[in-house]
């Protein structure tokens, strides 16, 4: 669940503060008679990501087991790469994303009403999309439809009352902060949902090793107690994992988390002195 919930908080956060700048930009701007093309642009990313869940969802289940396991393990791969290259991709841009946002509505109002929608569309449908797609997973992971869709749901909520804090200037906290550490928990997350991918490839023949164990510690953290429980549904955590779903996990996790916590930028470069003033 808590691992949903950060899904749901960070990808609805992002959301929420690209509409809180479009709606601000076009208020202050004194445009808020553009107001409806943007609204309508969100509402049409909304439901596109609510349908590709379903379709998610509802489709899988007319599936053999072999291929349901084939179709959730190539997602949870997939569904990694675009987590990885989001927590990435907000650790640089975070500090620019108004100003690049301001551009990109400049230039909508310019080509007209469809444009305009375009863009709202596009800025909230990629984190709309990569969160069903990512609560898919995990929900398919964790074999259990209700906590995850509750953490996820929570997670949107508290994004959106955020969202609303911000744009009403009541709430102020350091951005680039708050995505570095929420995205280094996410990769954490996002290493579980690899391994269980593999886990998916090999239940459905794509990927061999099923049965040869890296170690199995069921007897201490039984999968039905509550820490099990626990565990498995904040990192995927598995008892008894093989020996390939515990090396990606780490030939992922390692890595990445040390490319994505390393201090960003050099050495501050020092100010030119002044013609015919003296050295400091």
């Amino acid at each position: 669940m808590f691992g949903n919930y950060l899904i749901g908080l960070r990808e609805g956060l992002e959301a929420s503060l690209v509409v809180c700048i479009l709606i601000a930009y076009l208020v202050k701007t004194g445009r808020r008679d553009r107001l409806a093309p943007v609204w309508a642009g969100i509402a049409a990313a909304v439901l596109i990501s609510m349908a590709f869940g379903a379709v998610l969802q509802y489709g899988s289940t007319q599936m053999s087991f072999e291929a349901q396991e084939a179709l959730g393990g190539s997602l949870s791969i997939i569904a990694v790469g675009l987590v990885t290259w989001m927590v990435f991709w907000m650790r640089r841009t975070a500090r620019h994303l108004k100003a690049e946002l301001h551009g990109k509505l400049d230039a909508a109002l310019a080509m007209g009403t469809f444009a305009l929608v375009t863009t709202a569309f596009l800025a909230v449908g990629r984190e709309g999309l990569e969160t069903a797609l990512f609560i898919w997973t995990a929900v398919a992971a964790t074999g259990d439809g209700v906590r995850p869709l509750v953490g996820a749901v929570l997670g949107l909520l508290t994004a959106v009352v955020l969202g609303w804090l911000f744009y009403r200037g009541a709430l102020k906290i350091n951005l680039a902060k708050f995505f570095t550490w929420t995205g280094a928990m996410l990769v954490v997350v996002a290493a579980g949902v690899l391994a269980y991918g593999v886990h998916d490839l090999q239940e459905a023949g794509w990927l061999p090793g099923l049965h040869d164990m890296a170690f199995d510690i069921s007897s201490t953290i039984p999968k039905d107690s509550w820490y099990g429980t626990l565990l498995k549904g904040v990192f995927n955590f598995q008892p008894d994992p093989s020996v390939a779903q515990t090396v990606v996990w780490v030939a992922y996790l390692v890595p990445t988390l040390l490319l994505f916590l390393r201090p960003s930028g050099g050495a501050r470069p020092v100010a030119p002195a002044k013609a015919g003033g003296s050295p400091a």
